[in-house]
């Protein structure tokens, strides 16, 4: 991912809250390409019920960012993920992040079990087994 001119705040780095929007568009991206999750007709969908974030480096425009992302806990209904942001080729992360899902009801907000395809595909990704 590139960072954007507009990322960077008046420190001349990139602003805290823009870590979470990479944080958010890793993990949901990830979910719509292994079919986990459709926008718009998706009978449950995953809402965050509590994120974080340790900074270890600066991040600034016009950098390019790898992200890792790996599932640290999976429940009957809810997930853990951790997600790494590098600057470039770095191999040591600039900041780690976590996000906790929990799998709803579209209409009623109420959580459910994970369905045996998001089940499977979030097993993969919690045991490493991740095809490019």
């Amino acid at each position: 991912m590139t960072t954007r001119w507009f990322d960077n705040d008046i420190y001349a780095h990139m602003n805290n809250s823009v870590h979470y929007q990479l944080f958010d568009t890793v993990v949901n991206g990830y979910l719509l390409e292994e079919g986990v999750l459709d926008l718009h007709s998706s009978p449950s969908v995953f809402l965050v019920v509590e994120s974080g974030c340790s900074y270890f480096s600066e991040i600034a425009f016009p950098d390019v960012v790898n992200a890792g992302l790996r599932v640290a806990k999976l429940g009957t209904s809810s997930v853990k993920y951790e997600i790494g942001l590098f600057r470039r080729d770095g191999i040591k992360a600039a900041a780690l992040g976590h996000f906790i899902h929990v799998n709803v009801n579209r209409l009623t907000r109420k959580p459910e079990p994970l369905g045996e395809l998001a089940r499977s595909v979030l097993e993969n990704l919690e045991a490493g087994i991740v095809e490019p």
